[in-house]
């Protein structure tokens, strides 16, 4: 079910955007409030919705800025979404006319940069977390750049010791010569609910390719092989240079969708470049949950 708060209406406007094809429907409820429950969001994320990774629902922050609200595609409220945050950015920096954009979220308030290339986005991710209690997990571990966890015989493991890291969201990275070498379905649905992370977790294969390189595949929690993970891509570069596997560099971080770099500041702060695309904007029926498109997401349009 969707409804208005406050008011009626027929359809609810909405755009499809995406990073580096991880896809989000956008609602903007800041005007009148959007009351979605999981059931809808589950069926329009779905193979007979409109399809995306994310819902993302835009609010006013009693903070500044806007407040953005992110469902996954199983309907479950998570605090943080990398990709999601760039393309936020350049909608509101769209609508405003300006070069920065202040996006108030759950994991706390995070700022967008427009660059010199109209297509790619900055945004300061903040401060990593290494602290078991702060990703969180289930039981105090000294040294979160290895924890105990593997999937396999105890003597031969297929998977072992991954690193543990929150970008707002729990992380677990799994350090491998090839992130195409392992079954990252059954090992991510697996281990996304493993006894050890309380609040389930984003499950990640890592390969560093050289002291500024890396390639990751990420098993999003809620939504699966996705092809792309900005907070999973700064996890893995902050925990590449916590192992020293890296040099604290600006690190080229590929995803499937493509490459996203992540630099991670003297202040602490992770910033992270890359695309976003808007790709169309639409409508839905709030009683059937039917959808069409009506335009081509033109820069500058804004959501409703």
């Amino acid at each position: 079910m969707i409804r208005h708060i406050g008011g009626m209406s027929a359809t609810l406007p909405f755009r499809k955007m995406n990073g580096l094809g991880n896809a989000f429907v956008v609602l903007d409820g800041r005007v009148r409030a959007i009351d979605i429950d999981d059931e809808a969001i589950r069926h329009l994320g779905g193979p007979e919705g409109i399809g995306f990774d994310q819902l993302i629902t835009l609010e006013a922050s009693p903070r500044g800025g806007v407040f953005m609200r992110i469902h996954n595609r199983d309907g479950g409220e998570v605090d943080a979404c990398g990709n999601a945050t760039r393309c936020i950015g350049r909608l509101v920096m769209d609508e405003t006319g300006t070069d920065r954009a202040v996006i108030d979220t759950n994991a706390g308030v995070l700022v967008a940069h427009a660059t010199d290339d109209p297509a790619l986005v900055t945004v300061d991710m903040g401060r990593p977390r290494f602290g078991w209690e702060d990703i969180p997990l289930a039981e105090p571990f000294h040294d979160t750049r290895t924890i105990e966890l593997q999937i396999g015989p105890i003597d031969a493991p297929v998977l072992h010791s991954p690193s543990a890291v929150s970008m707002g969201n729990p992380h677990a990275i799994f350090w491998i010569d090839d992130v195409e070498a392992h079954d990252l379905e059954g090992a991510g649905s697996l281990l996304e609910h493993h006894p050890i992370f309380p609040e389930r977790a984003n499950i990640s294969l890592a390969h560093v390719t050289a002291r500024n390189a890396i390639t990751v595949r990420t098993w999003e929690r809620g939504v699966g092989i996705t092809k792309a993970c900005g907070t999973a891509a700064c996890a893995a570069a902050v925990a590449a240079i916590r192992k020293d596997l890296v040099d604290r560099v600006p690190i080229a971080v590929t995803l499937p969708g493509g490459p996203l770099t992540i630099d991670w500041r003297t202040d602490d702060h992770v910033w992270m470049t890359g695309p976003v695309e808007d790709e169309f904007a639409g409508e839905i029926d709030i009683e059937t949950l039917d959808w069409r498109r009506v335009d081509t997401a033109p820069a500058g349009a804004g959501v409703a």
